[in-house]
């Protein structure tokens, strides 16, 4: 199992099926999570294939949710503020 956590290839996977989920369920749900785990998959291709594996995990965790919340600072509504739609687009 280690050895399956520590695999570059399997990180960059789990980022495309996460990024898929997103496009199914919108909302920035999914990537915080799958730029996570492109970052820890384009990392461990580097030099620095020593990490433990609860290093590995501890790094996309706190990957994830800086992502997530650069995501949410970005692209989130003011608070207090609901998105309105005053006209329809086939008009």
């Amino acid at each position: 199992m280690t050895d399956l956590l520590t695999a570059w290839w399997v990180w960059l996977a789990a980022a495309l099926v996460l990024a898929i989920l997103e496009v199914l369920a919108p909302g920035f749900i999914f990537l915080g999570f799958a730029i996570g785990a492109a970052v820890v998959g384009l990392a461990l291709l580097g030099p620095i294939q020593l990490l433990s594996v609860p290093m590995i995990l501890l790094a996309f965790a706190a990957l994830s949710l800086v992502a997530w919340l650069v995501l949410r600072k970005l692209f989130a509504l003011p608070k207090g503020q609901v998105k309105t739609f005053n006209h329809d687009i086939n008009d």
